[in-house]
């Protein structure tokens, strides 16, 4: 597959705060000379914030682990060299960063000498969108990456990017990029001014790749002003306490949108599907019994699932159990509206190299313990089967369907998609109040 041709209207610059817009200025004061030049479209679509993962490349490089550009962008060269990190100090080898692999990673570091504590890798030119959104809409992009190291203040750099498209050489739509490096109390002192650099009468998104914090001063400034805050429960290294911060949110008014929702609707399409035929949808009270497995590593999905199901069906969580065990087995029973008691089972399957997304469901079955019930429901993923959920026999009586993921999971792409759906989406706020409900048995 090829990729959009980019042309650079000027190279990054370095500039100090209070030159941002004027330097701005100046880049499309050059660029319009009344030459025969294509013309370039400057941002008007939206504005977009971009909070970037704190540390995880920065250690890595710094302890000579990673070389690539200290980007943001968790691909397989930092995935790499995770790995790398996690045979060197005897950790459990995931490729993903849990909190017991952060903490080693920073106390590695603070052992290195202050002349030892450099990285010259850092990505010139910052967060930049996927070639199929920038390439449809001029905008402005402003990215905050938090640097390790000696608070000296924020630096800044701006620039400004057009893909190329070929069947309309004469205009071009470009972003422009705005770039604040500094520590992490550094960019809190300058919320205000990030704030004055989005555009204000566009819609304004944040998207927060780090792990949100409701209590950072920079996170509840942008979420006060922006029209929504776009997050990826993928990424949460502690999925259920972030999920209950996200309802929390929520609860204040904060539109929250998160991409690892989304990648849940072929999963609840097929669920709704399979019961839309009036038998089958008549055994819905009859259900009392939900199996859901997971890849080990982020229970987001299998939570949000389950609480969607719940949220849908009206059933009330009345106790938890966390078993344990090689499937981390947790059960949650509840009770529907005609006093049926349900056991719903999560199973965390071990997996030997985790993909792209963390916690990816890979099979579901509903069902029930009265035999005469035509509820049975099998789903599992294409790739990884329906073995597990088959066992134990009388899966000859039930539904088996196969659940092709969306096309392309990851989560630029996705964002892409958020980006023309922002909004309020009341069936995900109502189903993070029921999975929070889950969550707060705990």
């Amino acid at each position: 597959m090829t990729t959009t041709p980019i042309v650079a209207l000027q190279k990054p610059k370095d500039i100090s705060l209070d030159e941002i817009e004027a330097e701005l200025r100046n880049i499309w004061r050059n660029q319009d000379t009344g030459s025969t030049a294509p013309v370039a479209t400057r941002a008007s679509t939206f504005s977009l914030v971009v909070y970037e993962p704190e540390e995880i490349q920065q250690l890595l490089a710094a302890l000579g682990l990673y070389s690539g550009a200290i980007d943001g962008m968790h691909g397989s060269q930092t995935r790499d060299a995770i790995r790398q990190a996690q045979i060197k100090y005897d950790l459990r080898v995931t490729g993903r960063v849990g909190p017991r692999t952060l903490e080693r990673l920073r106390e590695e570091y603070a052992k290195l000498p202050p002349e030892q504590r450099q990285f010259t890798n850092m990505d010139i030119r910052g967060f930049t969108l996927n070639d199929a959104i920038a390439a449809q809409n001029p905008c402005r992009v402003i990215t905050l990456s938090p640097i390790l190291g000696e608070d000296t203040g924020v630096t800044a750099q701006v620039s400004a990017y057009c893909p190329v498209q070929k069947r309309n050489a004469s205009n071009l739509i470009c972003c422009e990029y705005i770039t604040l490096r500094g520590t992490k109390a550094a960019l809190d002192r300058v919320a205000e001014l990030v704030s004055s650099l989005v555009i204000g009468d566009l819609p304004k998104f944040v998207w927060w790749r780090a792990t949100p914090n409701p209590e950072q001063a920079l996170f509840q400034k942008l979420a006060r002003s922006s029209n929504c805050i776009i997050v990826d429960s993928s990424f949460f290294s502690d999925a259920e306490s972030e999920l209950r911060k996200m309802q929390d949110l929520v609860e204040d008014g904060t539109f929250i949108a998160d991409l690892n929702w989304h990648r849940l609707a072929p999963w609840q399409e097929l669920t709704a599907a399979a019961f839309d035929p009036p038998e089958r949808r008549e055994s819905l009270n009859d259900v009392d019994q939900v199996s859901i497995d997971y890849e080990q590593g982020n229970a987001a999905q299998a939570f949000m699932y389950l609480g969607w199901l719940a949220g849908r069906l009206e059933w009330q969580p009345k106790s938890y159990v966390k078993e344990g065990g090689d499937y981390d087995i947790r059960k949650i029973m509840f009770t529907n509206p005609s006093g049926r008691e349900i056991e719903a089972e999560l199973a965390a399957i071990p997996v030997a190299d985790w993909g792209e997304i963390v916690g990816d469901l890979t099979g579901l079955r509903v069902t029930s313990t009265n035999p005469d019930a035509n509820c049975c429901t099998i789903l599992c993923s294409e790739t990884t089967g329906c073995m597990r959920m088959e066992a134990g026999g009388g899966a000859q009586s039930c539904q088996v369907e196969q659940v092709t993921a969306l096309s392309d999971q990851k989560a630029d792409f996705m964002l892409g998609q958020q980006l023309q759906r922002w909004g309020e989406d009341v069936l995900y706020e109502e189903s993070l109040a029921a999975t929070t409900q889950i969550l707060h048995l705990l």
